[in-house]
């Protein structure tokens, strides 16, 4: 029964993702869609307070292009970092809950803007309502806009030829949002609180001793998940009954992870070949599967016995509605999509099951991956192949009709390492913090796997937590903070100029040694590059946490 849910879930994802990647295409592209109707009037309305007053925005270069993106991305730091400090003498605290500490105030203010969500907190408890809603909700909604943009420039660049512009990036957020981002998550919102999740700005309730918790939880939870954004209004994320309250919010919420994300490979399709797209997808698909089997057979078959019964041990930290089964399932999706969002306590996993999760991020958060970043993400490991392959038969490399020369794999390279660097450094300097044992619930290779994870989520851009480690600690939010905003902005602004290169390149004719990309052979290849430069570089670190864990 686990695996055909777990299949009749894939199955619609994938259908979903045709129609909507089709949708996504036309609204990036600037074709009339069902909505221009209603949205385009407050679309337009957007540009006239930008200076637009044509309604046709400027095209820009591709390093206008990038600055655009660092400052709004520098604006929305201010804000959110601003609010929580000043929340305490804000509106819409009904709580009362004080100012936020300046460092967990930094670390959350970057991970809301670079879309990872890593929450060293208790939103209930720490969040007033006016942050959760403007600072927080709104960058759930803007951070995977920009990711998108970033990829459409690449997009772009493989299309256009002999091209100075990439198109206009607050257009292409603008649009994103109005079109693509806010009418899902209304609808998926909705759901929720059909569903009996809370929506609401009255204060939280104590009852005796035990505190219920209120607030405006469903519309944000709703986006971030579809923003493959991950964090939740509430500490316990999707493991608690206020977000995701049954089987039925469950199975919805489960279906909004993954949505977006493969639903812009279908988009990549459309603007460039749709045989590259469906290998790219085929590749994706098959790293997905293996992780959800993975998982799902570590935490049946790998627990500790009860009563001469396997797995029963692995219940704990899960919520019983969703059992091992959908609590498998979801941790493998949030893990290959830079979701971050949860549904059980992965401190709670065994060895092998909270190996696979944690390998799925360390591989660069590529398995569909987060919105746009995700995608452009694989294609640098896409590229890369194409000129190790190129390498090996004595051509230049080409892909989609343009050459891959030094300077687009000089910013493959930053793409493709930063995020591996950043993560092992930053668990090295997390180990030697003062009083790190005192920050530990466990000890040995399972404490470890508990930093090592904080550490790769964060530079991964996934924001799910092992838990059982403190990290709201000076130490921790400041280099967690730092490795967050390097493994966003390096790859992003270096994708965004390698699109901008690929633009100004006219089109090769295929020839007899043209190498083919859309084979298997190619795809096995592609296989083989991304778990050797991927998964290799954590081995020895895998080897300390979770496999010493599992064989102690």
């Amino acid at each position: 029964m686990i695996w055909v849910r777990d299949v009749v879930i894939i199955a619609f994802i994938c259908l979903l993702a045709m129609p909507i990647g089709s949708y996504i295409y036309r609204v990036l592209n600037g074709e009339r869609t069902w909505l221009t109707p209603v949205v385009q009037p407050l679309e337009c309305l957007i540009y006239r307070g930008l200076g637009y007053h044509d309604n046709q925005p400027t095209a820009m270069s591709a390093k206008t292009y990038g600055g655009a993106v660092l400052s709004i991305s520098s604006l929305s730091f201010i804000v959110v970092f601003g609010l929580q400090l000043l929340q305490k003498w804000l509106p819409l605290n009904p709580n009362h809950v004080g100012n936020v500490k300046w460092d967990l105030a930094f670390n959350t203010a970057v991970s809301f803007v670079t879309n990872t969500n890593w929450q060293a907190y208790s939103g209930e408890t720490t969040m007033s309502y006016l942050t959760q809603i403007i600072a927080l909700t709104t960058q759930n909604f803007l951070s995977p806009a920009v990711g998108v943009a970033s990829l459409l420039v690449i997009m772009r660049g493989f299309k256009h030829t002999h091209a100075t512009t990439v198109g206009n990036f607050w257009q292409d957020i603008i649009r994103f949002i109005l079109y693509v981002l806010m009418p899902l998550a209304f609808v998926l919102a909705i759901i929720i609180i059909a569903c009996g999740g809370f929506q609401t700005l009255h204060a939280n309730i104590e009852a005796g001793r035990t505190l219920i918790p209120l607030g405006p939880a469903a519309s944000q939870y709703a986006i971030s998940l579809l923003g493959s954004n991950g964090g939740g209004f509430f500490g316990a994320n999707g493991a608690i009954a206020f977000s995701n309250p049954n089987a039925l919010s469950n199975f919805f919420e489960m279906v909004a992870i993954l949505l977006v994300p493969a639903a812009l490979v279908v988009t990549f399709g459309r603007f460039t070949e749709k045989r590259q797209a469906r290998l790219i997808f085929t590749v994706m698909l098959i790293f997905l599967s293996l992780a959800i089997i993975g998982t799902t057979l570590a935490e049946l078959h790998t627990g500790i016995k009860f009563a001469g019964v396997t797995g029963t041990s692995v219940l704990e930290g899960k919520n019983v509605i969703n059992g091992i089964g959908n609590s498998s399932l979801w941790t493998a999706l949030s893990t290959a999509v830079s979701s971050g969002s949860v549904n059980a306590n992965l401190d709670s996993f065994t060895a092998l099951g909270g190996l696979i999760p944690l390998l799925l991020i360390q591989l660069g958060e590529i398995i569909f991956g987060g919105i746009g970043s995700g995608l452009y993400g694989m294609l640098a490991f896409v590229l890369l192949t194409v000129f190790i392959s190129g390498l090996m038969v004595g051509r230049t490399p080409e892909y989609l009709g343009k050459k891959i020369e030094p300077y687009e794999m000089k910013m493959v390279s930053l793409a493709i390492l930063f995020p591996p660097i950043l993560s092992l450094i930053g668990t090295a300097i997390g180990v030697n913090l003062p009083h790190i044992q005192a920050n530990l619930t466990n000890h040995g290779a399972h404490g470890f796997t508990e930093i090592l994870y904080a550490f790769a989520s964060m530079a991964n851009n996934n924001g799910s937590a092992f838990a059982g480690f403190n990290a709201n600690q000076i130490g921790v939010n400041l280099v967690g903070g730092l490795a967050m905003a390097v493994t966003r902005f390096v790859p992003l602004i270096a994708m965004i100029l390698m699109g901008g290169s690929l633009a100004t390149k006219k089109l090769v004719a295929k020839g007899a040694g043209t190498l083919r990309t859309d084979t298997v052979l190619f795809g096995v290849l592609l296989i083989f590059i991304i778990l050797l430069i991927g998964a290799l570089n954590f081995v020895p670190a895998l080897v300390l946490g979770p496999i010493a864990d599992f064989l102690g």
